[in-house]
């Protein structure tokens, strides 16, 4: 994505403007350029001026400290998931930034597009991080919408997750997009459920457009409010993730912003907003399914998702040092549609495609100290073995396993096995069969069902004449392979790139007497959770 991406797409198609609202917004500026409404008795004068950062990326910490230097405060929009994962904030620094007077707000647990998953998928995300926050002892009360997505049932469900705010991007002037919009938000808002604010702070911002949001809002008297969004504030000269904003920029503004008339005020999103902070509340849990049904969604890979190229409630995951591709192919088990993943360049790590990692929509929901019995058929250069993950309750996702290696297939073959007990506390399970080596493996026709023997069910039997799969008990005979490239845009596209799921680093550690081929016991290898992002440093 380009950071383009994250403002607020000029149409509004995103999100339906009722008439009567609609009206309300013309009256106090929503698309009027030179008619300002003047202040209702008792409303404050002046400019609010509200310093607001996103996704909790590590760089934000000498900025909360800047404002503290200053003696302001801003509002950081956080993700509960990122927190204490490598280029983010650790909870220590977020207690810190909290005990100087910063505002936590939330921003989902893991960043999705929320106008693009389902309304119960959307408020797990938003409900269950303000329930992490609270567990932290770190109540939140306010929110803003990863890339500035929304809906009109989204904006309900921040409202029913009892948040008591939520910002939007790209509806106050800048000369980015919006050259004829408002100049700020009003005090009160009109409609808090996606308050207005200028496109996010990026690299081809100068001070002098820092200040002229400011500045602008000011010439109208009308008390204004702008808030403005950082994501990564960096060194001058020092490689940074977009969007970004130098510190010496973001330095010498605050430096400005301090020095404004007394008219002009700094407050958190929060103080603007006010309200009490209310109590969090756990968003919809996604049901298990029956014993001896099939667990697994689009389990056959025939419904595509032109949004990432690959079949609908599947994405593709790996980790190491190897190059992986996916496509979508026609080689199919059974129906029209199977991926074949491809390796070269291999050194370490894996490759799969498997049910995303969410929290609930596409990954199958379980029950700690019960079995599952997974299937899955698949082609293949090289031996393969399911690698096994798990959701805990707070939305993150653990390596939890895997299962013995299956042999190389030149025909379609299924794979079978029955997990050890689901773990205390896991919610989810998701699987997938890897590749592990140069070469291809295609799979198609996935099964997960709660195991009631240890034989696997006839619910995991597809109709052929292949026998399953045998366990392989001899290192993985090289294969070499190469891939092709391409946008993951429509079926059969080569998609390149896959989100990162830790696995079990090298020398892979075994059952029993230490040999990779028997698989990965759970708990030999204890990996830091994390969560999958559709993008870690953006919105």
């Amino acid at each position: 994505m380009t950071a383009g991406a994250h403002r607020r797409p000029a149409t509004r198609t995103r999100r339906t403007v009722t008439p009567i609202l609609a009206l309300v917004l013309a009256l106090v500026g929503w698309s009027l350029v030179g008619v300002v409404a003047a202040p209702a008795a008792g409303a404050a004068t002046g400019t609010v001026v509200s310093l607001t950062f996103d996704d909790a990326n590590a760089d934000q910490f000498a900025a909360a400290a800047k404002l503290k230097s200053k003696n302001m405060a801003g509002t950081f929009f956080m993700n509960s998931g990122f927190i204490n994962a490598a280029g983010y904030l650790t909870l220590d620094q977020v207690r810190s930034m909290k005990a100087d007077g910063h505002e936590i707000a939330s921003h989902t647990i893991s960043h999705p597009d929320l106008a693009a998953i389902s309304l119960d998928e959307a408020k797990r995300q938003i409900c269950n991080d303000r329930v992490n926050w609270a567990n932290w002892g770190i109540p939140v009360a306010n929110f803003a919408y990863p890339f500035a997505s929304s809906t009109t049932a989204v904006e309900n469900a921040v409202n029913t997750c009892g948040d008591n705010s939520a910002r939007g991007l790209g509806d106050v002037r800048t000369r980015f997009s919006c050259g004829t919009c408002t100049v700020g938000e009003t005090v009160p808002p009109a409609y808090k459920w996606y308050t207005r604010a200028p496109d996010q702070v990026e690299s081809t911002w100068t001070l002098a457009d820092l200040q002229k949001s400011v500045t602008q809002a000011e010439a109208r008297n009308n008390g204004p409010w702008v808030q403005l969004t950082f994501h990564h504030i960096c060194a001058a000269g020092a490689p940074c993730p977009a969007p970004s904003v130098t510190s010496t920029i973001f330095d010498q503004f605050v430096d400005w912003l301090a020095a404004r008339p007394t008219t002009t005020k700094v407050k958190t999103v929060g103080a603007v907003i006010g309200g009490t902070t209310k109590a969090a509340i756990a968003g919809p849990v996604a049901p298990e399914a029956p014993a001896g049904t099939n667990m697994i969604g689009n389990a056959s890979m025939e419904t595509f998702d032109t949004a990432t190229g690959l079949p609908q409630c599947f994405m593709a995951g790996g980790w190491g040092t190897n190059t992986a591709s996916f496509a979508v192919t026609t080689d199919a088990h059974t129906g029209s549609s199977a991926v074949t993943t491809t390796v070269s360049g291999y050194q370490s790590g894996d490759a799969k495609i498997l049910p995303t990692l969410d929290l609930g929509q596409c990954s199958p929901t379980v029950t700690a100290g019960q079995t599952y019995t997974l299937g899955e058929w698949y082609k293949s250069t090289g031996v393969t073995q399911f690698a096994v993950y798990y959701r805990t309750a707070n939305g993150l996702w653990n390596y939890w396993t895997s299962s013995p290696w299956f042999a190389a297939a030149s025909t379609w073959t299924q794979a079978t096995w029955t997990t050890p007990v689901v773990p205390a506390g896991a919610t989810a399970v998701s699987f997938g069969l890897n590749i592990f080596s140069n070469g291809t493996v295609t799979t198609d026709d996935l099964s997960m069902v709660r195991a009631v023997a240890a034989a696997a069910p006839s619910a995991l039997r597809s109709a052929s004449s292949t026998q399953p799969a045998a366990f392989v008990d001899a290192a993985p005979p090289p294969a070499g392979s190469a891939a092709a490239g391409g946008p993951p845009k429509k079926r059969g596209d080569v998609i390149r790139k896959s989100s990162p799921m830790p696995g079990p680093a090298l020398p892979r550690v075994g059952r029993g007497d230490g040999r990779p081929e028997r698989g990965i016991a759970p708990g030999a290898v204890v990996l830091a959770p994390f969560v999958v992002s559709p993008e870690l440093t953006r919105g």
